[in-house]
């Protein structure tokens, strides 16, 4: 059991190293707050959560089979990348010349980030998928499948909180030198078009 949680553990660390959707948002919240950063991780995570107890249930294998629903989800995922990027991009140019205080930002960013961070992942049929094919491989043996799906599903949504926890800390150490206005408007607007990219790439693959 004990080599078993040890190699999911190392699988979740490569997945959440793999740069995507969620990680460029998760840097982009963190450039405004640490808070905004956090609760967006939150978000994330209640996702891979959700998503995890979804294919425990078997539900997910409805999507997989169903290529009308994968199609409706995919395009529903690609509006959203390019509705958070092109939303990054006009922040950016109305920051131009204009600095808003951190304080206002954070009154506004919780409940908007922990839901942006939901929703990107909910709307990303990928995630779906991946839960289903990566989270069986890991069960042992004998043990109770939907309890033990579950269980794997909550310890790499909580592995995850700690990973990207890291991204959000290190933004905020990087502080004095991102808040420069300058430079935070071409982190804004490189993260901004990479968002917009993905959810291009989303809405033209097959």
């Amino acid at each position: 059991m004990l080599t078993t949680l040890l190699a999911f553990l190392g699988a979740c660390t490569l997945i959440a190293a793999s740069p995507g959707p969620s990680t460029m948002l998760i840097i982009r919240q963190s450039l405004r707050s640490r808070r905004a950063g956090f609760l967006t991780v939150l978000g994330n995570e209640t996702g891979v959560f959700v998503w995890g107890a979804i294919a425990a249930f078997g539900l997910t294998a409805l999507l997989a089979a169903s290529q009308l629903a994968y199609d409706i989800m995919r395009i529903a995922g690609a509006v959203t990348l390019v509705a958070f990027g092109l939303k990054t991009l006009l922040d950016a140019r109305g920051e131009q010349g204009q600095e808003e205080s951190q304080d206002a930002q954070a009154g506004r960013s919780g409940w908007a980030s922990y839901r942006s961070g939901l929703l990107l992942n909910l709307a990303n049929p990928k995630a779906a998928v991946f839960a289903m094919s990566f989270l069986p491989q890991f069960v042992p043996a004998g043990a109770p499948h939907l309890p033990t799906m579950i269980g794997l599903a909550a310890i790499w949504a909580v592995f995850e909180v700690g990973y990207y926890g890291l991204y959000v800390w290190f933004v905020g150490r990087m502080k004095k030198i991102i808040s420069r206005a300058k430079v935070r408007q071409h982190l804004e607007r490189v993260s901004g078009t990479v968002l917009v990219l993905l959810g291009v790439r989303m809405a033209i693959e097959s």
